[in-house]
């Protein structure tokens, strides 16, 4: 297991429990809770279970594969181009609901894997991706959300 997995499987959720529900981000718009959701969407997307629309343009899809490998930080204020400016309603009752889901989520993310190895799954903006690089990107875009509210570890 390397640092990004274990990151991901021991680190990431003590982390988002640090994190008090009322906290304002950095920058951006979304609260605690709806950072966490948006997360275990990302996660549902790169196991398979939310399928969503490949956007990038042909002509950008080589530098955007370059900086998803890079260990190059998402910028603060990174648009997302499949997300509404304003932030979806939360789906879970509270943070804690949230992150209980997340928690989930990332089990099923390596069960998934562990049963198919080979799997590619197709991420919106970077395309298809194996697992390495799913771990790659779920490690650059959490430690991401984490600084936006202040866990830096």
């Amino acid at each position: 297991m390397n640092d990004e997995e274990f990151f991901l499987k021991e680190k990431l959720i003590p982390s988002l429990k640090k994190i008090d529900p009322d906290t304002k981000g950095k920058w951006g718009v979304m609260s605690p809770q709806q950072m966490v959701e948006h997360l275990g969407d990302s996660l549902a997307n790169a196991y398979g279970r939310l399928i969503l629309p490949y956007v990038t343009p042909p002509e950008k899809k080589e530098a955007f594969h370059q900086f998803l490998m890079s260990d190059i930080p998402f910028r603060e204020n990174t648009k997302n181009p499949i997300m509404p400016v304003t932030p979806m309603a939360p789906k879970f009752s509270n943070l804690s609901e949230a992150i209980e889901k997340l928690e989930k989520r990332i089990r099923l993310f390596f069960e998934t894997f562990e049963k198919d190895p080979s799997l590619v799954t197709i991420n919106p903006v970077f395309g298809p991706l194996n697992f390495e690089q799913n771990i790659h990107l779920l490690y650059k875009h959490t430690k991401h959300h984490l600084k936006q509210f202040g866990i830096e570890n």
